[in-house]
C-alpha cells in the first residue's frame, strides 16, 4: 500500500475541512494534543507545505476535523458545529457555541439531525432531540476542549455504529488520549454579552507500566444576546489509558451540569400582525411580567401569538462512563469490548401566562370552577416543566481478524435504556417569584407521566477483500433489534389532552435481520482515489412517551393499536460514488491542491408523520384523534466539493460547495383533505450552500477569515413559503505570547474570535410543523467578540 495514503497531515495553514480526506488516525490527533516545544504556531511554520492526503480506509464519504482546527472556530465549540464548515452540513442555534439544544437545526444531506447516528468514543449518544429519551449531547459526553477529533460520514456510517437513527450517516466524536509528558494546561475566555470560559486540565504524563491519565473542569457562563438570561455550566472530564503487552484499558468518566436559557421562536404567517426579530423573556424583571397582562392574566391582543413568556430554560445533569477493553489476541487479531453507562436528569422549563394556548380550559378539568389565577399563586402565571429521566447501560463487543487478503469483522452491541417523561405545572407565585435556575417543587398538576423500558441489539458481519495492492472491494450487513414496552403510570384526567381519555400502553417489537453494505475503493495513484458505496439502513421507532413522532404519544390505545399493526419503520438505501486528491506542485505560487467530489443519491421510504385521521380510520381508532402513519418516500440527489489552494507556507484558501435536491414523492392524506406534497422539496433543508476560509501567516500570526452562505429554504411541506438566504463571516486571529513564555510557562498564546463580522440580520433556522400557511424563524445572532489566553505549565 503506498504510504502517503496511509499518513495525513492538517498543517495549521489550512482548516480541517480542507478538506475532505477521511478517518485521519487517531495518533496524528493526539500528535496535536503536546504542548511541545511547540506551539500550534511553531508547528504551522515548520511543517511542509499543507497536505491533506488520501485517506485509504473508506469506501464512503468521510471527513475528519482535527482539534486544533476545530477550537480556531471558536474556543469550546460543540464538535457538530464545528462541522458546519464541511460541505452538505447546515448547522443553526441561538449562542455562538452552537450549545443550546432546543433551537439547534442541523441537516446533512436533506436528512434532519434526529435522522442521523452519533457517537462518543464509540458510545452511542442517542438521536439528538431535544428532551432527548436515549442518549446525550455530544457537548455534554464531552468537554469540547478534550475532543481529539469528529469524523462525519455524510452519505452512510460504519456498520459497527452503534445508533438506531443513522439514516443519514453518522457523526463520531472521539475524545484525545492522556500526554506522554506531565502537564497542566489552562485557558480563559472572556467576551461579549458577560462571557467567561474556563477550562483547566492536569495530564499526569507516562507513569508506572504504561499508565497515563489525564482530568480537566470547565466552567462556562454567557448572558444571552436578546435578553436576561444565563447559559452555562460546569463539566469535569478524565481518562486514564493502560497499555500493555495484553492490549489497551481505557476508562473513561464525564460529568455535565448545564443549562441554557430557550429561545422562542417568532410565528410567520399571513395573520400574525406583530412578527418581531425576537421574542426576549422578562426575567428577572417580575415587576414588568406583572404589568405585561391584564387584570384577568390576558396577553396584549395585538401581539398574537408571538406573546411574551416569563423565563424558559434547560436543565440538564448527566453522569457518563465507559470502560473498555482492545484485547489482542495474536498478531492480526483483536477483539474489543467496551461496557457504558449513562444517567440524565433533566427538566425543561416555561413560566408563561395562564390564559394562552387552550390553557384555560386544562386548568378547569383539574380546578373547575375555581379562580385560576388565585390557584396558580396570583400572578397570571404558571410554571410547566416536562421532567426527563434517562437510566442507560450498554455493551459494545468487536472481533477484528486478517486472513490472508481479507479483514474480517464482526460486532455486536446491546444496551437496555429506562426512560421517563413528566408533564407538570407549578404555580408561580406573585410574593415568591421563582428562578429558571431552580427546580420547582410541589406541583399542582402531573398531566401524564411516562415511562419505558426499551432494549437494543445490533449485530453486523463484514469483511474487506484485497483483491490487489491498490483495489479492495467491501461487503457485509447489520441486523437491528428493538423491543420497546411503554406505560402511563400517570395518566391525564379526561379533557386534559384533546380528544384523549388516556394515553396509549403496550409493547412494540421491530427486528430487520439484514441491512446489507457494500464498497469499494481504487487507488488510481499515489495521489488519487477513487470510491464508491451502497447501503441500507433503518432508524427504530421512536421511543419516547407523551410527546414527538412516537407510537407512545399518540392520543388513544387505539391508535397505538392501528400504527403497531400497519406502521414501518423508516428506510433509506444510499448510493455515493467520489474522487479524492492530495497533490504537491512544484509551482512558484502554486504549490499544493487537495480536495474531494462525491455525488449521490438516497431512496428513503415510509416516512413517518402525525397527522388527522381519515374518516376510515376514525372509524376505527374512535373519534378524530391524531394518528402516526407511513406517508410516503423522498428521493434525494445531490453533489459535494472541496477543495485546499496552497500558496506556499504563508496562504490558503479552502471552499466547500455543495448541491442538494430532497423532494417528496407523494401526497397524504390530512383528515378528509389531500396534502399536494408530491414533487415538493424537503423544507428546512437548503439546495445550495458554499463555505470558504482564507487562512494568512505572517509571523507568528495567523488570520482566519471564513464565510458561510446558506441558500433558501423552503418553511413547509407545500412549499408555498420559504425562508431567504444569508450569507455570514467570521474571523479568527491567533498568535503566541513571547513576553511570557520562559521558565515555568510554556506555549502561551491567545486566540481572538469576531463572529457574525458584517453584523447582519435576517432568519437563522427555520422550524417546520404545518403543510402550509405558517412556519417559525430563530434569529441571527449579533456581532460577538471573545478573546481567549491559555498556556501550560
Amino acid at each position: 500500500m503506498n504510504k502517503k495514503f496511509s499518513v495525513v497531515r492538517f498543517a495549521a495553514l489550512s482548516i480541517p475541512m480542507l478538506a475532505m480526506a477521511a478517518n485521519v488516525a487517531a495518533a496524528v490527533a493526539d500528535m496535536a494534543d503536546t504542548p511541545a516545544a511547540d506551539t500550534a504556531v511553531e508547528a504551522a511554520a515548520a511543517a511542509p507545505i499543507a497536505t491533506v492526503e488520501v485517506a485509504t480506509r473508506k469506501t464512503r464519504s468521510s471527513v475528519e476535523l482535527g482539534k486544533n482546527e476545530m477550537q480556531k472556530i471558536l474556543p469550546g465549540v460543540n464538535p457538530l458545529k464545528a462541522l458546519h464548515t464541511l460541505p452538505g452540513v447546515s448547522f443553526q442555534t441561538a449562542d455562538p457555541w452552537g450549545n443550546n439544544e432546543q433551537n439547534l437545526s442541523l441537516f446533512i444531506h436533506g436528512f434532519s439531525g434526529s435522522q442521523l447516528g452519533y457517537t462518543m468514543d464509540g458510545v452511542p449518544l442517542g438521536d439528538q432531540q431535544y428532551g432527548n429519551y436515549n442518549g446525550l449531547s455530544p457537548q455534554r459526553a464531552i468537554t469540547s476542549e478534550n475532543v481529539g477529533r469528529v469524523i462525519l460520514s455524510s452519505g452512510a456510517g460504519d456498520l459497527a455504529t452503534a445508533s438506531t437513527s443513522n439514516l443519514g450517516g453518522t457523526i463520531e466524536t472521539f475524545s484525545s488520549n492522556p500526554l506522554p509528558n506531565a502537564n497542566f494546561s489552562a485557558q480563559q475566555t472572556v467576551g461579549s454579552y458577560k462571557t467567561s470560559r474556563t477550562f483547566l486540565r492536569y495530564d499526569t504524563g507516562n507513569f508506572g507500566d504504561g499508565n497515563s491519565a489525564y482530568i480537566s473542569a470547565a466552567h462556562h457562563e454567557q448572558k444571552a444576546w436578546d435578553f436576561d438570561g444565563r447559559q452555562g455550566g460546569d463539566q469535569i472530564n478524565a481518562k486514564f489509558i493502560n497499555s500493555s503487552s495484553l492490549g489497551k484499558l481505557t476508562l473513561y468518566v464525564a460529568y455535565s451540569d448545564k443549562i441554557e436559557p430557550n429561545e422562542d421562536s417568532t410565528v410567520r404567517s399571513a395573520t400574525e400582525k406583530y412578527q418581531p426579530y425576537t421574542r426576549p423573556f422578562m426575567y428577572p424583571n417580575f415587576q414588568q411580567a406583572l404589568s405585561y397582562l391584564s387584570a384577568t392574566g390576558a396577553t396584549p391582543a395585538a401581539e398574537g401569538n408571538n406573546y411574551r413568556n416569563y423565563y424558559s430554560d434547560a436543565q440538564r445533569t448527566d453522569y457518563l462512563t465507559y470502560a473498555k477493553f482492545d484485547m489482542n489476541l495474536g498478531e492480526a487479531t483483536t477483539w474489543s469490548n467496551q461496557i457504558y453507562y449513562h444517567n440524565d436528569d433533566g427538566v425543561g422549563v416555561v413560566a408563561g401566562p395562564i390564559g394562552v394556548a387552550g390553557l384555560p380550559a386544562l386548568f378547569a378539568v383539574y380546578f373547575p370552577g375555581q379562580n385560576l389565577k388565585q390557584v396558580f399563586g396570583n400572578s397570571g402565571y404558571a410554571t410547566r416543566t416536562t421532567e426527563y429521566e434517562i437510566n442507560r447501560n450498554g455493551w459494545l463487543s468487536t472481533l477484528k481478524t486478517e486472513l490472508g487478503d481479507h479483514n474480517l469483522q464482526a460486532g455486536l452491541w446491546f444496551e437496555h435504556n429506562r426512560s421517563s417523561a413528566y408533564r407538570r405545572w407549578y404555580a408561580l407565585d406573585v410574593n415568591n417569584p421563582s428562578s429558571p435556575y431552580d427546580r420547582p417543587s410541589n406541583p399542582l398538576i402531573t398531566q401524564y407521566g411516562s415511562e419505558i423500558d426499551n432494549k437494543v441489539v445490533q449485530l453486523h458481519l463484514q469483511d474487506e477483500w484485497r483483491i490487489r495492492p491498490d483495489l479492495s472491494l467491501q461487503a457485509g450487513f447489520k441486523s437491528s433489534l428493538q423491543f420497546a414496552e411503554g406505560q402511563f403510570p400517570v395518566q391525564p384526567k379526561a379533557g386534559a389532552i384533546a380528544n384523549s381519555t388516556a394515553l396509549p400502553v403496550g409493547k412494540i417489537d421491530t427486528k430487520k435481520w439484514f441491512l446489507p453494505q457494500i464498497g469499494g475503493r481504487w487507488d488510481i495513484t499515489g495521489q488519487d482515489q477513487a470510491f464508491f458505496n451502497i447501503q441500507k439502513n433503518m432508524r427504530q421507532f421512536v421511543t419516547y412517551g407523551g410527546g414527538g413522532a412516537s407510537p407512545w404519544s399518540l392520543s388513544s390505545q387505539g391508535a397505538f393499536d392501528l400504527f403497531k399493526s400497519t406502521a414501518r419503520p423508516e428506510t433509506s438505501i444510499t448510493y455515493e460514488a467520489g474522487l479524492r486528491t492530495s497533490h504537491q506542485l512544484n509551482g512558484d505560487v502554486l504549490t499544493g491542491f487537495d480536495g474531494q467530489i462525491n455525488v449521490y443519491h438516497v431512496n428513503f421510504k415510509d416516512r413517518l408523520l402525525q397527522i388527522s385521521p381519515t374518516s376510515v380510520i376514525s372509524s376505527i381508532i374512535g373519534g378524530n384523534l391524531a394518528v402516526l402513519t407511513n406517508v410516503g418516500a423522498v428521493k434525494t440527489n445531490g453533489i459535494d466539493f472541496s477543495g485546499t489552494l496552497h500558496f506556499g507556507r504563508t496562504f490558503s484558501l479552502y471552499n466547500a460547495l455543495s448541491y442538494n435536491q430532497s423532494k417528496y414523492d407523494d401526497n397524504y392524506m390530512n383528515g378528509n383533505a389531500v396534502v399536494p406534497t408530491a414533487g415538493k422539496k424537503v423544507p428546512g433543508s437548503p439546495e445550495w450552500m458554499d463555505k470558504f476560509v482564507a487562512t494568512l501567516n505572517i509571523a507568528d500570526t495567523e488570520f482566519q477569515l471564513g464565510g458561510d452562505y446558506v441558500g433558501k429554504r423552503y418553511a413547509t411541506y407545500t412549499n408555498d413559503l420559504q425562508v431567504k438566504s444569508y450569507f455570514l463571516m467570521n474571523l479568527g486571529v491567533s498568535g503566541k505570547l513571547p513576553f511570557l513564555n520562559g521558565g515555568w510557562v510554556k506555549n502561551a498564546r491567545y486566540r481572538l474570535n469576531v463572529t457574525n463580522l458584517a453584523d447582519r440580520k435576517g432568519d437563522l433556522n427555520v422550524v417546520v410543523g404545518a403543510a402550509s400557511g405558517t412556519y417559525n424563524t430563530f434569529p441571527i445572532a449579533p456581532r460577538q467578540g471573545f478573546l481567549t489566553l491559555m498556556a501550560d505549565f
